[in-house]
């Protein structure tokens, strides 16, 4: 098995710019709290594909609402890799939950963006069913599979990534 990447925490003043961004909580020392029991993705089992990502606090989405997660986390990765991110398997099955880009996709040199390549999440409960999904503060609710990856034999491509969504196509 290829060891080629390594999962760790933003800082303390990059997860809570991006919370107080995200959420209503605003007191410093509760977000010090959250930020502080924050669990980095682990596989469940020897043959996990995925890596789970853990809720940061209680999460409750009623059909058809949505919400983006700071998840604290980033990524460092071997070049030629990309972490592909997806709902788990149980929560898209019984309730619809859908990453909002259907797949995130993080590539290897957004670990050194200016926001340190933190990894957000936004979801959205596409329930047709009438159903509320509750994920507990250290449940998992999303999945990355590292994948390696080629480019074309033309490929030029020289350009610095500095950012996230779009920062690639400026």
């Amino acid at each position: 098995m290829n060891r080629i990447a390594k999962f760790e925490k933003v800082s303390i003043g990059q997860f809570t710019a991006a919370w107080k961004d995200t959420f209503q909580e605003r007191s410093e020392e509760k977000i010090r709290e959250i930020y502080e029991t924050l669990k980095l993705p682990q596989r469940a089992t020897a043959g996990s594909a995925g890596y789970d990502f853990f809720a940061p606090v209680d999460l409750v989405l009623a059909p058809g609402e949505t919400i983006k997660i700071p998840t604290g986390v980033r990524v460092w990765m071997e070049q030629d890799w990309v972490l592909k991110c997806y709902p788990r398997s149980g929560l898209g099955f019984k309730y619809r939950l859908q990453l909002n880009n259907t797949v995130g996709i993080i590539d290897s040199d957004y670990y050194n963006s200016d926001n340190e390549g933190h990894i957000f999440a936004k979801l959205t409960n596409d329930s047709n069913e009438d159903k509320t999904v509750t994920v507990h503060a250290g449940e998992g609710f999303m999945q990355g599979i590292f994948v390696q990856y080629g480019i074309t034999v033309d490929d030029e491509a020289s350009a610095v990534r500095n950012g996230g969504f779009g920062s690639t196509t400026k």
